[in-house]
């Protein structure tokens, strides 16, 4: 982890540095979990495979649940992603 120490003076500063890094950390993980699952379920959807799609909507529901609840999207963002996911393989099944 690389700190940014010149910039703060105060001890409370430098801490609040230090634990913005380690939380810049899981928002990343939270958000590449978060493409991940949505990629895996579109891919699956473009390969014509809606059953393996409808396994993988669960675990892409999860995904976008815990990026809302940690505050990495908005909650509306997640309904919307939600709803455009299942959409699609409404879609795919007809």
């Amino acid at each position: 982890m690389q700190y940014i120490t010149h910039m703060a003076i105060t001890k409370s500063a430098k801490k609040a540095i230090r634990s913005s890094a380690r939380k810049h950390i899981f928002n990343l993980r939270r958000k590449g979990a978060l493409h991940d699952a949505t990629k895996a379920l579109t891919n699956s959807l473009v390969a014509k495979d809606v059953s393996g799609a409808e396994k993988l909507l669960p675990v892409a529901y999860k995904a976008i649940d815990k990026a809302a609840k940690r505050g990495i999207i908005k909650s509306n963002t997640a309904n919307r992603k939600k709803a455009r996911l299942a959409a699609a393989i409404k879609r795919a099944k007809v």
